[in-house]
């Protein structure tokens, strides 16, 4: 080795290869480790000129930085491709004046294998590029070293420092997101990152949502080690569609699609987390109230589903502005919500009720009409203890029904009591689809003829022959057939039997009118006018001898069905009478205008008027039977049961009588014998209840 001046250090010992050139460019100096790697002998270069020992790197980046570093003074370092060898050297170029001392190393194995990483790196962005969802590729340090397009616009990054190659991948996917979801995907990409070389960890998947100041979205992270890497592959698929799809079903499935409230699942969620609450805190507990509105049914059949809708959203809007912070309302189905209060006793439970009733005073207005509206309360407070939601709500529901039972517009507090009836309507209802309606029999009470005496015909009272309770009147069962819709087909059975019976009596010499209540669902199914024609003509019982009896509340409940199918009944000579006449709440006027024939004066009224003094009941009577005649209807006095009541409606002028008086109930056999008796007795069947001369059924 040669140094031309032996003030310059000894570089000999120097790892790297270093020569020197003058400022001409001449060589003059080089070290072993030079020699070795530019394979040529010392003595080949000392003297001469750099371009001329190595042609090839003329004009090269090596020789334009040779000059600038002799031009400026300034270090230089960069890679170079030595073409005679094809490989790669990191230099370094100092200014050693008068010319440069030039290190120089060989990378070439270095180069190429980072070559080797960069072309995978750019094949796999290709690949990556593919891919409709954002993705990254992220090295071992957790630094991300490419990404799809799909990746910078989703993830909508907010600098350029964060979310692009080179920077931390965590960072970047931490915006937005929650501690706990950025723990876990750093857990999921840290576990990939550590298995051993050789194994093929199994790939991590993670949903999470990510906020942004004026939306949330939802994405699935998959992330899966690259095969002969310490690399991984991650994938962000934008899931939000599908998460508030899934929200929504969820949602739907919580909640009462028409209002919006909570349905009945998740009222009796609530409710076994106030029962929960109420139990470990030890004070006050919960109650349910029931609401059902009351005669909803004809508003759905008179006004539309439409209406009806827009009124039970109505309904559930002004409940909910009156409830406690902190109540619930829902609504359990059809024309039913149900009140969740928490923290409270019976008193507060009560004056809840009530309040809540109070929202129906103003009527709801819906398609340019106002609507009344009112609803029957049933209100159940948890005891001490309890845990089951649905025996409380069991408990509300029974109250409930016992509220209705008692009119409209009621509120009843549940007692151990209305359990035993809850449990037994369940059972009616139950065996009324089944096999009742064959345990079901008939009992008529005589209708007589207050200026003769005579019997006109009787009024048809079903009775069920139940195999342990033995014989129910109907009060016991027929609500329940009410609200179920069996009683369509028991009143369909009961105008085939009591036609037969009839048409059997006629043909015995006893043309007796026969009565048979009709409810006003048969209104609603519109099928009554076909069963009546069906038990006629099945019968052969002359139309003018059967009596449909209606309730004066259930024609006010859908007049205009009630009226059309009575007309053409009444056209074929079907008779039609109103019963229990004080009892209901519809307008005179809407009942005359119906093809009444006969009006039946309930018992309630007989013993109002007899508790008034200075006559002045009968003069109500009276009032009421005048009007009667002036429309040409007959009037039935119903219920009496004294000698007095006898007198008072004779003195009123009724037409016809029925009571304990002069008849109970009997079976139909009984009839012919209990008729023949009171003919043989003189036939006037109000003289011989006057003279204490009772007629008794004899079989």
């Amino acid at each position: 080795m040669h140094a031309d001046d032996g003030s310059r250090p000894d570089l000999s010992t120097v790892p790297d290869a270093v020569f020197r050139l003058d400022s001409e460019g001449r060589i003059t100096y080089v070290n072993a480790a030079a020699e070795l790697l530019l394979e040529r002998r010392t003595e080949e270069l000392l003297g001469r000129r750099a371009r001329d020992c190595f042609p090839t790197a003329v004009n090269s980046i090596a020789e334009e930085r040779y000059r600038q570093v002799i031009e400026d003074g300034r270090a230089r370092e960069f890679e170079y491709l030595y073409e005679p060898q094809d490989r790669w050297y990191e230099v370094r170029v100092f200014a050693d004046p008068p010319g440069i001392s030039v290190f120089f190393r060989d990378v070439d194995n270095r180069h190429r294998a980072q070559a080797e990483r960069e072309a995978e790196v750019r094949r796999l962005t290709s690949v990556l590029e593919a891919l409709p969802s954002a993705t990254v590729l992220v090295d071992a340090d957790q630094r991300i070293l490419t990404g799809n397009r799909a990746w910078a616009s989703t993830l909508a990054l907010p600098a350029r420092a964060i979310g692009v190659p080179g920077s931390d991948y965590l960072a970047a996917v931490g915006t937005g997101l929650a501690p706990s979801d950025s723990a876990a995907i750093a857990t999921g990409i840290r576990r990939l990152l550590d298995a051993p070389d050789g194994t093929v960890p199994a790939p991590f998947d993670h949903e999470y949502p990510r906020s942004t100041p004026t939306t949330t979205g939802w994405f699935r992270l998959q992330a899966s080690r690259v095969e002969l890497s310490r690399r991984v592959v991650v994938t962000h698929t934008d899931i939000t569609e599908r998460v508030r799809s899934e929200q929504a079903l969820a949602w739907r499935a919580r909640h009462d699609e028409l209002t919006g409230l909570p349905n009945r699942s998740t009222l009796l969620d609530l409710t076994a987390a106030a029962l929960a609450a109420g139990t470990d805190e030890g004070g006050a507990g919960a109650a349910l109230l029931v609401l059902d509105l009351d005669g909803f049914q004809t508003i759905n059949d008179s006004l539309g589903h439409g209406i009806g809708d827009q009124l039970l959203r109505q309904v559930g809007h002004r409940l909910a502005a009156t409830l406690r912070p902190g109540d619930a309302v829902g609504r359990l189905g059809s024309d039913q919500f149900v009140v969740l209060a928490h923290e409270c006793d019976g008193a507060e439970a009560a004056a809840l009720a009530f309040r809540l009733q109070g929202t129906f005073t103003r009527p709801f207005p819906a398609s340019g009409i106002s609507v009344p509206l009112s609803a029957s309360v049933g209100v159940a407070v948890a005891q001490p203890g309890a845990r089951d939601p649905h025996q409380l709500l069991s408990d509300a529901d029974a109250a409930m029904f016992a509220a209705k039972s008692m009119g409209r517009d009621r509120v009843r507090l549940f007692t151990p009591g209305l359990r035993e009836a809850a449990r037994w309507r369940l059972e009616v209802a139950t065996r009324l689809r089944d096999e009742a309606i064959d345990q079901l029999v008939v009992h008529y009470q005589p209708v007589v003829r207050l200026d003769t005496g005579a019997v006109e015909g009787v009024e048809a009272l079903v009775r069920w022959q139940h195999p342990e309770r033995g014989l129910l009147p109907p009060d016991t069962f027929l609500s329940v057939a009410e609200e179920t819709g069996q009683i369509i087909p028991i009143t369909r059975w009961l105008l085939r039997e009591t036609s037969r019976r009839a048409a059997e009596w006629a043909a015995q010499g006893l043309p007796l009118s026969m009565s048979v209540n009709v409810s006003a669902r048969h209104f609603s199914a519109e099928t009554l006018v076909r069963d009546v024609r069906l038990a006629l003509r099945d019968s052969g019982l002359a139309p003018d001898r059967l009596v449909l009896e209606l309730t004066e509340t259930s024609i006010a409940e859908d007049p205009t069905r009630a009226e059309d199918q009575l007309t053409v009944l009444r056209s074929s000579g079907v008779r039609v009478a109103i019963d229990d006449f004080g009892t209901g709440w519809s307008s005179l006027a809407q009942l005359f205008a119906l093809p009444i024939g006969t009006l039946k004066i309930d018992r309630s009224l007989l013993v109002a008027a007899e508790r008034v003094t200075g006559g002045e009941g009968g003069a109500v009577l009276a009032a009421i039977v005048a009007l009667t005649r002036t429309l040409g209807i007959r009037s039935v006095a119903e219920g009496v049961e004294t000698v007095e009541h006898l007198r008072m409606v004779r003195r009123a002028g009724c037409d016809l009588v029925q009571g304990w008086l002069l008849g109970h109930p009997m079976p139909g056999e009984d009839i012919p014998a209990w008729v023949r008796q009171v003919e043989e007795a003189g036939g006037d069947l109000c003289a011989l209840a006057v003279a204490g001369t009772p007629v008794h059924a004899a079989r």
